[in-house]
């Protein structure tokens, strides 16, 4: 089971996981008095859709003030989403996902998740962060790199430094960056995720560490003692 964007990041945040501030739309009417709730004029609209490719695809807009907000926001609400990951029969949307923009220093990836053939969880970390990561795979697989754990209740600091490596981060970031990682562990074990995937995974220009993108998938056969988890699926 999917969720949207939206979603993962409430649960990021109940885990103590870093996101920037963000107000999800279901209703174009509702856009002003939800976005009051935001502290910046500088912000990003997302369609929340079951699949990737949103940005390639217009679904993804940067606004700087009230105006072009409503303008992006109701041009986009109701619209007929095609990217690379929907097929040609594309995805309505029907929500929005409007969030604060964050001044960015570097983009990384970072994916937890669960591997089968080796039944071991796969930590995947790159400093090609905001790119396809299967590209990256193809082109650059040096750029990547893949750490797997035995089942435990933490992730081990010499797994982390591995799993860290590529982001050559200073001291205080290491700090925040071992959270990060022993915060989505959690999710996975307690949720009985079977990916968390952050893309990308940002250090910003004040050097915090903030995941601008969340994907969440669930293992279908757990689903019965997550009714939480159940509440989400948009069919």
């Amino acid at each position: 089971m999917n969720i949207h964007e939206h979603q993962a990041k409430e649960i990021f945040k109940q885990f103590h996981v870093p996101v920037p501030n963000g107000v999800v739309v279901f209703d174009i009417n509702d856009i002003e008095k939800e976005v009051a709730k935001l502290k910046s004029s500088n912000l990003i609209i997302k369609a929340q859709i079951h699949a990737g490719g949103r940005g390639k695809a217009g679904g993804i807009k940067i606004v700087s003030n009230k105006n072009d907000l409503i303008k992006e926001a109701t041009s986009m609400f109701g619209k007929k989403l095609v990217t690379a990951q929907t097929g040609p029969s594309g995805k309505i949307i029907k929500r929005l996902y409007v969030e604060e923009i964050c001044k960015i220093e570097k983009e990384f990836y970072l994916s937890c998740l669960i591997d089968r053939s080796s039944s071991k969880i796969a930590f995947i970390s790159s400093d090609s962060g905001g790119m396809d990561i299967e590209e990256v795979a193809k082109k650059n697989p040096e750029k990547i790199v893949t750490v797997k754990i035995n089942l435990s209740e933490k992730v081990d600091d010499k797994a982390i430094e591995k799993i860290i490596k590529p982001f050559a981060l200073s001291k205080k970031t290491k700090d925040q960056a071992s959270n990060l990682i022993q915060s989505i562990y959690k999710i996975l074990i307690e949720k009985d995720a079977s990916l968390i995937e952050i893309n990308p995974l940002i250090l910003t220009k004040d050097h915090h560490l903030l995941c601008l993108d969340a994907k969440i998938n669930f293992d279908d056969n757990a689903l019965y003692k997550h009714k939480d988890i159940q509440s989400l699926r948009d069919l």
